[in-house]
C-alpha cells in the first residue's frame, strides 16, 4: 500500500456507513487544502464516483459524491476550510479564486496514487450562503463501452449496428440527463473509427479524446457554438458527424439538411421516449418531409443499478407464472424463475448493486413509420406502429433486465416513469 493510500486509509470509512444527513465518511477538515483535495479526489475516484460536489451551507461546506447516480455527504467541513479547499481547486483549475458574482468554469487534470489521470471540469455558481462547486471526474484510462456492453437487448443491437452501417442518415439519441447518452454516442463513433471514414465530433465539452476522430468543442465565450461549429464542421468533408446536443432550432435544422445530403449524423436530443423525438425535432421547425427523409432510427435510453451478483436475493414467483410472460420469447429458459433484490455485502460496499447499465427501446425507421412522420401523425400512432413493427418499449425492456436477474423490479419502477410502465394501450 502507498503513502497515500495508507494516508487515505485513515481519514476514511467504509462507503456502507455514508448516509445523506451524517457526513462520516471522510475527515477532512484538519487537512491542509492540498492535502484534502488530494484524499477527496482518491476517495471518489475509488468507488468511482462521477462527480464531486461542494456545497455552502449557512455553518459548514457539505462535501458529497454521486456514486451509481445517487449523491452522497461524506464529510463536512467549517466554511473557512471549506472556502480555502474551493479557492486551492479553482486556483488549479485555472479560475478566479476572487469571491464571483457570476459562474466560472475550469479545467484541471490530476494524476490519482495508482498513476491513473483524471479530467476534472469543474463549475463554480453563487449561492445564497457562498459559492457551490461541482466537479466532473473523467478518468482518461476508463476504457469506453463497446455497443455490445451498453445493455441493448439481441434484437436492438442488431437494429443499432444495422444503421450505423448505413452511408447517410440520422440517428438520435434521446433521454433525460444523466442516462448516459453520451457513453452511446462514444461507442458509435468507437464502432465506426476503423480507418475508413472520416468523423468529426462537436462537443460541449470534449470528454474522452478518441485516436483518429477530429473533436471540437464548444466555446460560448467566443461565439463558438453548436450551430457554428456544424457549419464549419460540414465543409471539412466529413463522412460522419456526431453532435453532442441538438438544442436549437438552427442546429436541429442543419443536422437535418446534412442527414439528406449524404452524411451519417447521430445526435442526442431532450425527449423522454423514442416516438417523443419526432415531436421534439417538429417543435424546433424541422420541416416533417424532411425530416422523415433523414431518419434512420431513434434510440430512447435509461440506467438502471445492476444487481450485485454475489448478494441478490432471489424471490420465488412460482405462484405468479405470467409476470415475465411479455418478454418470454427474449429470455432464456432458466430465466424468469424469480425476481431478485439487493442485499448488501462487502464487495458491494453494502449498497448491493455494483454497477449501471442501460435500458432502450429502439425505433428503426421503416417505410410506414416515415410517412407517419411525414404526415406529423401523434406520437402515440407512431409508438403503435413501432410496437407492431417489434419495437422493444422501455417498459418491456425493463422487465426484460428484471427477468434476467440484472436489475431489480425496485429499480426498474424507480427509473422508469410511471405512464411508461402501463402496457400499451392502457395509458
Amino acid at each position: 500500500m502507498s503513502e497515500e493510500e495508507k494516508a487515505g486509509a485513515e481519514h476514511s470509512v467504509p462507503a456502507e456507513t455514508i448516509d445523506w444527513q451524517e457526513a462520516v465518511a471522510l475527515k477532512l477538515s484538519d487537512l491542509e487544502p492540498e492535502r484534502a483535495a488530494s484524499l477527496l479526489l482518491e476517495y471518489a475516484a475509488t468507488l468511482p464516483a462521477s462527480d464531486v460536489f461542494l456545497n455552502s451551507d449557512e455553518k459548514a461546506v457539505r462535501v458529497a459524491v454521486r456514486y451509481l447516480g445517487f449523491p452522497k455527504v461524506v464529510a463536512s467541513l467549517p466554511r473557512d476550510d471549506g472556502r480555502r479547499l474551493m479557492n486551492h481547486i479553482k486556483a488549479l483549475a485555472g479560475m478566479d479564486i476572487s469571491p464571483r458574482l457570476r459562474p466560472e468554469d475550469g479545467r484541471w487534470v490530476h494524476e490519482l496514487a495508482s498513476g491513473h489521470i483524471v479530467d476534472l471540469r469543474i463549475n463554480a455558481i453563487p449561492t445564497l450562503y457562498g459559492e457551490d462547486m461541482a466537479i466532473r471526474l473523467l478518468d482518461r484510462e476508463l476504457r469506453l463501452l463497446r455497443l455490445d456492453l451498453l445493455g441493448l437487448a439481441r434484437q436492438d443491437l442488431s437494429k443499432l449496428r444495422s444503421m450505423l452501417a448505413s452511408p447517410g442518415g440520422l440517428i438520435l439519441v434521446t433521454g433525460p440527463t444523466g442516462s448516459g447518452k453520451t457513453t452511446t454516442l462514444y461507442a458509435c463513433v468507437q464502432y465506426l473509427n476503423d480507418g475508413t471514414r472520416k468523423i468529426n465530433t462537436i462537443e460541449d465539452p470534449v470528454e474522452y479524446a478518441l485516436e483518429g476522430v477530429r473533436q471540437s468543442q464548444v466555446n460560448p465565450r467566443m461565439d463558438l457554438d453548436f450551430p457554428e461549429l456544424l457549419r464549419s464542421v460540414l465543409r471539412q468533408a466529413p463522412d460522419v458527424i456526431m453532435v453532442g446536443e441538438i438544442r436549437d432550432p438552427i442546429t436541429a435544422e442543419t443536422a437535418v439538411r446534412a442527414a439528406n445530403s449524404g452524411h451519417l449524423v447521430f445526435a442526442t436530443l431532450h425527449a423522454p421516449t423514442a416516438p417523443g423525438a419526432v415531436d421534439s425535432m417538429l417543435a424546433m421547425g424541422v420541416h416533417p418531409h424532411f425530416l422523415a427523409a433523414s431518419l434512420l432510427g431513434i434510440l430512447a435510453q435509461r440506467l438502471v443499478r445492476t444487481l450485485c451478483p454475489k448478494c441478490r436475493l432471489a424471490v420465488d414467483i412460482s405462484e405468479s407464472p405470467l409476470t415475465f410472460e411479455e418478454v418470454r420469447k427474449w429470455i432464456e429458459p432458466a430465466q424468469g424463475q424469480a425476481i431478485y433484490a439487493a442485499h448488501g455485502c462487502p464487495e458491494c460496499r453494502q449498497a448491493g448493486f455494483t454497477g449501471r447499465t442501460g435500458i432502450f427501446e429502439v425505433i428503426r425507421v421503416s417505410k410506414e413509420v416515415r410517412r407517419l412522420v411525414a404526415e406529423r401523425r401523434t406520437v402515440r400512432e407512431i409508438r403503435e406502429q413501432a410496437v407492431k413493427e417489434g419495437m422493444l418499449d422501455v417498459r418491456r425492456a425493463a422487465l426484460l433486465k428484471v427477468a434476467e436477474g440484472v436489475t431489480s423490479a425496485e429499480e426498474m419502477m424507480r427509473v422508469i416513469p410511471a405512464e411508461q410502465l402501463m402496457p400499451a394501450g392502457e395509458e
